[in-house]
């Protein structure tokens, strides 16, 4: 599991896959969330535009999974 750290309160789930390098674009953020291949907390998450906080579990079908930290 990566641990990634973010300077705000929250992100959106589509922001943090861009931001991480799970994807390449906004628009592959869009397809891999709405196909359900990603999960959020152990859920599958369908929403681009949920918030993430540090503690949140994000993982993708491929196999990645992350850790969000405060940096603060």
């Amino acid at each position: 599991m990566k641990e990634v750290e973010i300077n705000t309160d929250s992100i959106q789930l589509d922001q943090f896959l861009k931001w991480t390098n799970a994807v390449g674009s906004g628009g592959e953020a869009k397809i891999l969330i709405q196909s359900g291949q990603v999960l959020v907390n152990g859920q599958v998450e369908t929403r681009r535009s949920v918030k993430l906080i540090p503690g949140s579990v994000v993982e993708l079908t491929s196999g990645d999974k992350f850790l969000i930290r405060s940096k603060n």
